[in-house]
């Protein structure tokens, strides 16, 4: 919940001024819905695409303050959030919901990016591994072969969100490759090898190339460091 329309606005005039070419990478801005309209035009001709942080788990009728895939693609969006720590933790978000976000999402068109991730104590206590595949099962439940390879997965444990806290390259790349794993015991190898997974937890432009360096992490779903464009941009020279 940062930025308003002209502050929004700002942000990708500047980010657009210091982008070089984007040949090898692909730059997702992801505002918050009162921008996607006039960031959409704004980006007209750039090659970044847009994103929405978050979508309903229905379709559409009665039910005031939601947003619907259908909406959002209306709008220019390409991505969607959907599982993001913040959704499960303050909103209690269930499982069941997320699923039903992320067929929505892909039967609109949309490219679902599903954020899975431990928390502190869960990590302190061995569950990882088990709290991520509980994650992934419900979510990709009923995902076929075709909706999975529109789909990425973002890695970001909860304990380093916000907290300037970063998992080591090492510790992540353990799990992102679990993650994969996971994925190719489920649609197999093919799938698993083309899936993009990013890691998001307190990335900066200080840590990104030696995270971005590990075999399994494809790049980088950017929190605070994505709302000043020369961070962001150092972020992205760094994927490059």
């Amino acid at each position: 919940m940062n930025k308003t329309v002209p502050e929004s606005l700002e942000l990708i005039r500047s980010l657009k001024d210091r982008l070089g070419s984007l040949d090898s990478v692909e730059v997702l801005v992801i505002p918050p819905f009162t921008s996607l309209v006039s960031v959409s035009e704004a980006l007209r001709g750039s090659g970044v695409v847009l994103g929405a942080q978050n979508l309903s788990h229905l379709e559409g009728g009665a039910v005031t303050g939601e947003v619907s895939a259908a909406m959002l693609v209306s709008v220019g969006c390409q991505y969607v959030l959907v599982g993001h720590s913040e959704r499960r933790k303050l909103f209690q978000e269930p499982e069941e919901w997320i699923h039903r976000k992320m067929k929505n999402a892909l039967s609109e068109g949309l490219r679902p990016i599903l954020c899975v991730g431990e928390t502190g104590k869960e990590r302190e206590t061995g569950q990882t591994e088990a709290v991520i595949e509980d994650q992934l099962g419900a979510a990709l439940a009923e995902i076929t072969s075709m909706e999975m390879r529109k789909t990425t997965i973002a890695y970001e444990p909860v304990w380093a969100i916000g907290t300037g806290k970063t998992a080591q390259p090492e510790q992540a790349q353990e799990v992102h490759s679990f993650i994969r794993d996971r994925v190719e015991s489920r649609l197999g190898t093919e799938i698993a090898a083309g899936l993009r997974i990013l890691y998001g937890g307190s990335v900066t432009p200080e840590n990104s190339a030696g995270l971005m360096a590990q075999p399994d992490i494809d790049g980088a779903l950017v929190g605070g460091a994505s709302l000043d464009a020369e961070s962001f941009c150092a972020i992205i020279n760094a994927a490059q």
